[in-house]
């Protein structure tokens, strides 16, 4: 009988260090479960997933119906981008934003995700640190973590709109800080900032030698007097130490297609082409097509969304505000609400005392069947992140179902 020989003591590990310090994607982790538990036939409220209820719309979709059926796109086509793809989106950056570009500095993605990874990929050398205001979207410490950097969290909170100051930035300034990442609309808290603060904030960059990384996914999603400013176009010093990441994704929702972008100085662009060439190569080419249709056309489709998310923006707030131990401040952008449960916390309901946002959540799921998001995946324990990009029936009756359970709560 043969033996198997006992492995030797200095065996590498399994997975690399890298790859084992990476956690899942929370939001993605929350509308699994979700999913599954519809899919037994539950009737699960998600107010997980950052996505339009909303359809692509129809001149999208037959552009790449069209696409389909052209030779050119059943090879590789450039990197980079198609080249009338990459003409398209710096004309949008220009009518939307007021930011002058050219197609040489904008990259094609696979998604707004890879944007982001390529930007902190050409920034990073191991060990820079990179300032990162929470509540922060969760994929962010990731990207950065596996470029070699380390991020460094800005905490704000509700007390000051989840928004930092420069003075904030200051004192997590080091001789190790290469960048900051800012967002505006915000993922996860819809907060939006000033233009003022904008200026300041770029200002400040611009004197301390900071890149910023930008992104700018939710730039149509503003409600009420709220605007949004490009940072580089706020303070065009600015320019030739920034990235700017944006896509398809929210505006248009078209979550599924995968076309995001970056824009940035034409040799930072550049050595993120040369890492996307061993990657992934280029994006779908059905998915560009589609994409061109969309950032070529009106923006009549995101002015009919729009409405209704502020409908809902309203809704769940007035809603929320209503449960005894929750806070919502009213979001000014992208389609989350992020209340504050920490009133509820370390209270018994139905025979468990949740101490964490984290386990509240659960509860959530388990008792009465509505997904949301903790605020520990965002940096903010304590909060939810709920997405109102759902129908106005489920929304309503989310908020009711956990309305019903926190009123069964113990002091």
């Amino acid at each position: 009988m043969a033996l198997v020989p006992a492995a030797p003591a200095n065996a590498r590990a399994r997975l690399s260090a890298r790859a084992a310090a990476v956690s899942p994607s929370a939001t993605l982790t929350v509308d699994a479960k979700a999913k599954a538990l519809k899919a037994t036939g539950e009737h699960v409220i998600g107010y997980g997933a950052g996505e339009p209820d909303f359809p692509t719309p129809a001149h999208i979709v037959d552009a790449a119906v069209a696409a389909c059926r052209e030779v050119r796109f059943h090879h590789y086509t450039p990197t980079g981008g198609l080249p009338e793809l990459r003409e398209a989106v710096a004309a949008k950056t220009e009518r939307d934003s007021g930011y002058d570009v050219t197609a040489a500095q904008v990259l094609i993605t696979n998604g707004g995700k890879q944007a982001v990874a390529n930007s902190f990929a050409v920034l990073c050398d191991p060990g820079d640190e990179i300032l990162l205001p929470a509540p922060y979207w969760t994929t962010y410490p990731e990207s950065i973590a596996l470029a070699g950097g380390r991020p460094v969290v800005v905490h704000a909170d509700d007390r000051t709109g989840y928004r930092v100051s420069v003075d904030d930035l200051d004192r997590a300034l080091t001789p190790r800080t290469k960048a900051l990442l800012f967002v505006s609309p915000s993922n996860p808290t819809g907060a939006v900032y000033p233009r003022e603060d904008i200026e300041a904030i770029g200002r400040w960059a611009v004197e301390r030698g900071v890149w910023v990384v930008t992104d700018e996914i939710y730039e149509h999603l503003v409600y009420g007097g709220a605007e949004q400013h490009s940072m580089p176009v706020v303070v065009p010093d600015l320019a030739d130490q920034c990235l700017v990441v944006n896509g398809v994704a929210k505006t248009y929702a078209m979550t599924g297609w995968r076309v995001g972008w970056m824009i940035g100085p034409v040799d930072m662009v550049n050595a993120a082409n040369n890492i996307q060439s061993h990657e992934t190569s280029n994006v779908a080419n059905v998915s560009q097509a589609a994409a061109l249709a969309a950032v070529s056309g009106d923006l009549a489709a995101v002015a009919e969304m729009r409405e209704a998310f502020d409908r809902r923006r309203r809704t769940i707030v007035r809603l929320l505000r209503e449960i005894p131990g929750i806070e919502c401040p009213e979001p000014e952008g992208a389609f989350y609400a992020f209340p504050k449960v920490t009133a509820l916390l370390g209270r018994e309901l139905r025979g468990r005392t949740p101490r964490t946002s984290a386990e509240l959540a659960e509860l959530c799921i388990e008792e009465a069947k509505v997904a949301v998001v903790p605020g520990e995946a965002f940096g903010a324990p304590g909060y939810f992140r709920m997405s109102y990009a759902l129908g106005d029936d489920d929304l309503a009756e989310g908020v009711r179902r956990l309305g019903e359970l926190f009123a069964e709560a113990k002091a």
